[in-house]
């Protein structure tokens, strides 16, 4: 059977860009820091954030993986820790800029490998549209990463209700995606914020829209969540209950699950057992491949825990490693990349 496979879920950064805390000041933002010809250090406060390798700056590097591993797209998007939520929104805009100018750049050079997710500062609603808007209408981006929360404070929070509806008055897909996770203060260990921290912000994010009421108001909003939605999809059967038995503390008409449906979320989870759960309680044409790449929790191969999921019917296995993927991020409607015109005429490649 001959697949277009997109992943869905990766990361990108400018190889340089100015060093914002000796241009604004502060500790909180992110360096990049070369260690060799092949690598670099993100440095946060002087301290090592994260080691990172050229494949995450060198977008022929992208390439030479994407071909060895058999993936047609990689959707690029912004790494968390530049967000910077908490600078000024004019400083945060600058560096939200520098990236998603990046981003654009990438794609632009390379249309038939790689689609692109843009960043807004989301502390202040007007400058995160202004921003949302240059990037879906000026740099052809196509769509919009944002953060689980916004300096502590839950995606219910009436300061984002303009942000929302507009990304649903224009249909921009959103991917949600964990940082500043709940409980790091309790995660110093094991790389626990990671494993158990980012799972769990992820299901307080995606719960916290729901009973708000938030996706009643926007029930055409598009939200992709990242990690197979967290631990998320495993409670809403608890969720429901708290729905059922506090009456007083109902904001919508329907339980959670009701609205969980409208939610998507990229495949990295790491065993069939979680995604045929995920395909009965969500359906399989809200599921994504994705892989994290290019970091070290990420899936290799891209698209593996599908590959693995036994009794696929060849059209579900299809859209689950590229279809849905593309119809989420409108690929087709926006004529971007030569690779999903010749997958949707001719079956793609194998």
């Amino acid at each position: 059977m001959e697949v277009l496979r997109i992943d869905f879920h990766t990361h990108i950064i400018p190889e340089s860009f100015p060093d914002f805390a000796e241009k604004y000041g502060g500790e909180r933002w992110p360096v990049l820091n070369r260690t060799c010809a092949c690598g670099a250090a993100i440095m946060v406060g002087g301290k090592n954030f994260r080691d990172v390798t050229d494949q995450v700056w060198d977008p022929k590097k992208r390439i030479d993986d994407m071909d060895r591993e058999g993936v047609d797209i990689q959707v690029l998007s912004p790494i968390p820790v530049t967000f910077s939520y908490w600078a000024p929104p004019e400083q945060a805009e600058a560096m939200a800029r520098i990236q998603n100018d990046f981003i654009a750049e990438t794609v632009n050079e390379y249309p038939d490998r790689f689609a692109g997710l843009g960043t807004v500062p989301m502390q202040d609603a007007e400058t995160a549209i202004g921003e949302m808007d240059r990037c879906m209408n000026e740099l052809g981006l196509h769509g919009i990463e944002i953060g689980t929360n916004v300096n502590g404070q839950n995606l219910d929070h009436p300061s984002f209700i303009e942000f929302f509806k507009k990304a649903e008055e224009w249909e921009v897909p959103l991917f949600i995606h964990p940082w500043e996770t709940l409980g790091k203060e309790r995660m110093p260990n094991h790389n626990f914020m990671y494993t158990i921290g980012m799972p769990s912000e992820t299901a307080l994010a995606a719960a916290s829209l729901i009973w708000s009421g938030m996706m009643e108001k926007f029930p055409k909003l598009k939200i992709c969540f990242a990690h197979g939605g967290g631990s998320f999809p495993y409670l809403i059967p608890r969720l429901d209950q708290g729905w059922h038995v506090w009456p007083h503390l109902r904001l919508t008409t329907h339980p959670p699950s009701h609205y969980a449906k409208q939610f998507y979320f990229d495949s990295l989870n790491y065993d069939p057992m979680n995604i045929r759960y995920m395909m009965e309680r969500f359906g399989s044409d809200k599921i994504f491949m994705g892989s994290d790449y290019p970091f070290l929790l990420r899936e290799v191969n891209p698209g593996k825990v599908l590959d693995e999921t036994v009794d696929l019917t060849n059209e579900q296995r299809k859209a689950m490693l590229g279809g849905n993927a593309a119809a989420f991020l409108n690929l087709e409607k926006r004529k971007r990349g030569a690779a999903v015109a010749s997958h949707s005429n001719t079956g793609g490649k194998a």
